[in-house]
């Protein structure tokens, strides 16, 4: 059994529970496809609650699932799309499970922890678990992709095969102590940086926080970076920032169909926070060599540093932090990018390096190196 950390996406906000009553018999349905890849060995629903709120039931869904890889190839990531109702708020979600290494007939499991809303009717099942996509070694993808999870579990593949590979070359060149002292710094990092609240409005400016400025974005230019951004403008009052528009050029020989513009932060005290990506700002994008592209955010955006402390914003620099090729093919940034100071320190690990740091913590040096030796 494989036992990695599980990232869950959730379409609605929190719910406040009523008092609670264990789920009815039949409540929740698997429903993968017959020719899945992955299936069904055991379902515990048993912490799974559900109580009346207004014109809905709110659902604790509190499950354990164990699945198999009934495939020949070996698995590194799964997502699932959990499902209460289609279209309102708080009824879907995923769970997605990266850094997964499971060869073919071994099982692992997959926690669900989250709250769902369901229309208040009789029969039928309340939460369907259905099947997005499934992530193979050679990053072959099976599934609907419904949720665009084929691109974003073969980031999370990408990235850990580098972080592993980095980690790999710390221990050859410096040796075991050279690891621990790589992982510790590592783990530092992790604890000092400060969390951001990001809070999305699609309706204008969230607060009356003072007269709007015109920013230009500043840029950093990651060395192997396909795109080149070129200019950028956002407008800024206070802790706000709304109506961003970046531009950027293909500097490589092949079209790109996607790519995401990462955000950071620097308020009036001088400090700096990793604030999120922009998107291309067309789902129907192909961009050939030479030409350029645009990625825009049309919502207003209001940060607060942790826990609830509004910031002010001073400046906003943005880099390329993934593209697309029009083949399927994804760049990332690599470990010479990351060495800038400022990616070093705010980016988050990947997955996969934090599920390595996790168990040098747990189980210590030993168990890290061996578990290198896997791949």
């Amino acid at each position: 059994m494989v036992s990695v950390p599980v990232l869950v996406l959730l379409c609605g906000a929190a719910l406040a529970l009523a008092a609670q009553e264990p789920a009815r018999t039949g409540a929740f349905r698997i429903n993968f496809p017959a020719d899945s890849p992955v299936t069904l060995v055991s379902a515990d629903w048993g912490e799974s609650r559900t109580s009346t709120l207004g014109g809905a039931l709110a659902i604790e869904l509190r499950t354990a699932l164990t699945l198999r890889n009934s495939s020949p190839q070996r698995v590194r990531g799964v997502t699932l799309l959990v499902l209460a109702q289609e279209v309102a708020p708080g009824g879907k979600a995923s769970v997605s499970v990266p850094s997964l290494d499971v060869r073919a007939g071994e099982t692992f499991p997959v926690r669900i922890d989250l709250r769902l809303l369901h229309p208040v009717r009789s029969g039928g099942a309340l939460v369907e678990v259905g099947l997005d996509g499934v992530l193979f070694e050679d990053l072959s993808f099976y599934g609907p992709n419904r949720l665009n999870s084929r691109r974003a579990m073969t980031v999370w593949e990408l990235e850990a095969r580098r972080d592993r590979q980095h980690w790999k070359s710390v221990l050859e060149a410096r040796g075991p102590e050279g690891l621990r002292q790589e992982v510790l710094a590592s783990l530092a990092r992790q604890s000092e940086r400060a969390g951001l609240d990001v809070q999305v409005s699609r309706r204008g400016r969230v607060t009356a926080a003072g007269a709007e400025q015109e920013r230009h974005f500043a840029f950093l230019h990651l060395p192997g970076a396909p795109l080149e951004p070129v200019s950028g403008l956002v407008r800024v009052s206070g802790n706000e920032a709304r109506a961003a528009r970046l531009e950027v050029l293909n500097r490589s020989s092949r079209p790109v169909r996607y790519f995401e513009i990462g955000w950071i932060i620097r308020d009036r005290q001088g400090r700096e926070f990793l604030a999120g990506s922009v998107p291309a700002a067309d789902p129907a994008l192909r961009l050939g060599p030479g030409q350029k592209g645009v990625a825009a955010e049309d919502a207003t955006l209001r940060f607060a540093l942790r826990p609830g402390q509004p910031l002010s914003i001073d400046t906003i620099t943005g880099f390329v932090s993934q593209a697309e090729f029009d083949d399927g093919q994804i760049w990332i940034p690599d470990r010479a990018a990351l060495a800038d100071p400022k990616l070093s320190r705010l980016l988050p690990p990947s997955p996969e390096q934090q599920r390595l740091a996790d168990l040098y913590r747990k189980r210590g040096l030993a168990a890290l190196l061996s578990e290198l030796k896997k791949f």
